[in-house]
């Protein structure tokens, strides 16, 4: 049992304690549109450690999960046609917050409202620990990348840019 700190638990810990996940907790001071910069900065974590959890939607306002480096940004072309969808974009934060349950700012792949399907950048996979969003604005938990495909099934791409 992972020892309680002042961290209340999420959806997201919830479903990584049920699956008898290993994970870390970091708790930070969150920055409105700090992003994974500022946590991973605040956090002393390299930025490329860092996923970014983001809910974005096909042409037809279908919702998927994209999961990036906290230094990169996400070729919605590129993505598009590795899914085989005409297009893809970011949703609205407040239709992001109803598909994912989470604010923006606090979204984490873990746990969300409606199942979704998950797309990982494959470089993520490389990693042996990265640190994603526990579910809350300024909480970070970190794992074992495997854990996105294992308990997300999450389908590897290539769709990184330079930020």
């Amino acid at each position: 049992m992972a020892k309680k700190d002042h961290v209340s638990e999420t959806p997201a810990t919830q479903l990584l304690k049920a699956s008898k996940v290993a994970f870390t907790e970091h708790p930070y001071e969150y920055l409105e549109h700090g992003g994974a910069q500022h946590s991973a900065a605040v956090l002393g974590f390299d930025p490329f450690t860092v996923v970014k959890t983001l809910i974005m939607q096909d042409q037809d306002a279908k919702p998927l999960v994209v999961l990036m480096h906290g230094n990169r940004k996400v070729s919605t072309k590129n993505l598009a046609r590795q899914i085989g969808a005409k297009s893809v974009e970011p949703c609205a934060p407040e239709v992001a917050n109803r598909h994912s349950g989470y604010l923006v700012g606090g979204t984490s792949p873990f746990g969300t409202r409606k199942t979704m399907p998950v797309y990982i950048e494959s470089s993520i996979l490389e990693l042996p620990r990265i640190c994603i969003n526990g579910g809350r604005r300024g909480y970070l938990v970190g794992l074992d990348p495997q854990v996105c495909v294992q308990l997300l099934g999450a389908k590897q791409v290539q769709c990184a840019l330079e930020e």
